[in-house]
């Protein structure tokens, strides 16, 4: 068989039921939230939300993130990186360093220094509540004057007393999510069920959509992406093989979610994934690719089981309406399976 497709870095979103999504939002947005989802205002005593830091600090976090990030991706070193990137990100990382050290030296291609523009950077800075997490979000370009192309995640690491990003997406599109944003220009933290959306995009890539992923999100590049990669994937082995894809547990459940003008929510989650590859009957084996060298060390395999993690980026509207995913970015982070005979034998 040919070796298998690889959908490492841009794997397919999921989706969620819309109905249950903005069931969920609405009923944690608060007194800014619709207005069938208000409340009688009543006086409070509460401390007012202040901002996670302030713009100035913010900008310095992606400064500071840039200088360090490269200089652990030269050496590949994973313990200077895991000073400036945490949760899924930081898995994507190690798996990329990982994936590169299973080849052969002449295949390696050489490290070239970025930055992220951090003077031009689009901040949303949510305004958090007394024992809240601090984290916000930012629109990032890595040229000058060009317009972002992912949307990041920073969160404050208390126990390390410094901020890491966790989550980064590549967008499909230029045009960013409409957040609202106070007079002062800070965003509003909101609650949402990131669950729903997991859901969605595994059915995604399960069923190609055919249960909940195209009846909770509407068509978008992203979604009709994840579609394609079930649809070609599934049947590229024709009658030698097969491939299913399915949820694996997850250990990055944290959900970042900022209120919209409309009175939705962008939100930003992860997933992990699996794609299991298969051969059909005895006598027919699986090649790993180069890129699955680390892992599977050139031994033919009669099943390769993939596991993927994943950040994405959803709009989820105030109303029962479609969501929209609007990116997502996957790694591969293990693979593994039995060899042929003759391998296992020779072993």
């Amino acid at each position: 068989m040919e070796p298998p497709i690889r959908t490492a870095r841009r794997t397919l979103p999921l989706f969620v039921g819309a109905a249950c999504l903005a069931l969920a939002l609405t009923g944690c947005v608060g007194e800014d939230g619709p207005a069938h989802a208000r409340q009688t205002p009543r006086a409070s005593t509460a401390p007012k939300p202040v901002p996670a830091l302030s713009a100035a600090q913010a900008r310095d976090v992606i400064t500071r993130y840039s200088k360090i990030n490269n200089e652990a991706n030269t050496d590949r070193d994973r313990r200077l990186l895991d000073t400036v990137e945490d949760g899924p990100l930081y898995a994507m990382s190690v798996s990329d360093y990982t994936e590169t050290e299973g080849l052969p030296a002449a295949d390696r291609k050489p490290y070239k220094p970025w930055s992220y523009d951090s003077a031009d950077a689009k901040l949303y800075i949510p305004r958090l509540g007394a024992g809240q997490n601090r984290w916000f979000a930012a629109a990032l370009s890595d040229q000058k004057g060009k317009a972002p192309s992912r949307l990041a995640v920073f969160a404050e690491r208390p126990q390390h007393k410094r901020w890491e990003m966790v989550s980064v997406v590549d967008l499909d599109s230029p045009d960013l999510p409409d957040i609202a944003l106070d007079h002062d220009g800070y965003a509003t933290a909101v609650t949402a069920d990131a669950k729903l959306l997991r859901t969605a995009i595994l059915d995604n890539f399960a069923t190609g959509g055919t249960s909940t992923g195209t009846k909770v999100f509407a068509p978008t590049e992203a979604s009709k992406r994840q579609i394609e990669v079930h649809d070609k994937t599934g049947t590229r082995f024709g009658a030698q093989g097969t491939t299913v894809f399915a949820g694996a547990a997850n250990r990055y459940t944290d959900a970042y979610a900022l209120k919209t003008t409309d009175g939705g929510a962008l939100i930003l989650f992860s997933h992990t994934h699996t794609q299991t590859d298969a051969v059909a009957r005895p006598g027919l084996q699986i090649n790993p690719g180069k890129d699955d060298r680390a892992w599977l060390h050139d031994v033919p395999r009669t099943s390769i089981r993939y596991t993927f993690v994943c950040n994405d980026a959803a709009t989820v509207p105030a109303q029962a309406e479609p969501s929209r995913l609007i990116g997502y970015t996957c790694a591969r982070t293990d693979a593994s399976g039995p060899p042929v005979p003759s391998w296992s034998d020779r072993a």
